[in-house]
């Protein structure tokens, strides 16, 4: 996941941020709602933890900002607070979870899963595209029941392309899901890693590759394999 966290203490910001790159997943930081909302508009992330307390405004607020602008990335909102009154309010501004403080980095993960999981239209931890499963909760894939032994790359490839299934998803924002900015590499490595990525799926799919190339665009998932030309 490619997640925006919006929360103005540098040292609880920079835990969220390692809590998720240890479980493999990139985030960018803001401390404002302003420079928050900025982010939303012009990046496309998986989802957006959002401090209730920012000094130029809330995370309440923020929230309803951005849905008034139909951002609909999913929004997990953390906070000190505990009575049900602020989760009430906060679930009603449109976010889609709200997460207590004190928490430890497993159940911060698990909630941002889960939010994307049910904001994509999946009720459990498992896609399934033909025979291809793609497990979220264990970030292993299988096809056919048999476990496929893909790179760290080619599973964050996969996974986000299954969970926006059926969307085109370009090079660029897969390369933005990979490494965040970070030593980018130019965009034809997509091609290397789809294309090691497909024939290791097709190789026990019985020759069926079922990512589509998008030719211009990007590449999507589907449930039904590519037609044979």
């Amino acid at each position: 996941m490619n997640v925006l966290i919006v929360e103005d203490d540098p040292i609880i910001s920079k835990s969220l941020s390692l809590a998720l790159s240890d479980e493999g997943h990139f985030s960018d930081i803001c401390g404002t709602a302003e420079d928050g909302l900025i982010a939303a508009t012009d990046h496309c992330y998986d989802a957006i933890i959002l401090d209730i307390n920012l000094p130029d405004s809330d995370g309440i607020r923020l929230s309803k900002t951005l849905r008034g602008s139909k951002i609909k990335t999913p929004v997990l909102i953390v906070s000190g607070r505990t009575s049900t009154t602020d989760k009430v309010v906060a679930l009603r501004s449109g976010t889609d979870g709200y997460l207590t403080k004190p928490f430890d980095r497993q159940e911060l993960v698990a909630n941002l899963t889960a939010i994307v999981r049910r904001h994509n239209g999946h009720s459990d931890s498992i896609i399934t595209t033909g025979p291809i499963s793609i497990n979220l909760s264990t970030r292993t894939v299988s096809v056919a029941g048999i476990e496929v032994d893909l790179t760290g790359k080619e599973v964050l490839i996969l996974e986000v392309l299954a969970l926006r299934k059926g969307v085109t998803i370009s090079k660029t924002q897969l390369i933005n899901h990979l490494y965040n900015g970070r030593d980018e590499p130019e965009l034809k490595i997509i091609d290397v890693f789809v294309c090691k990525l497909r024939k290791k799926l097709a190789d026990r799919a019985n020759g069926k590759n079922f990512i589509h190339t998008i030719w211009g665009q990007g590449y999507s998932l589907r449930d039904y394999p590519v037609p044979a030309h």
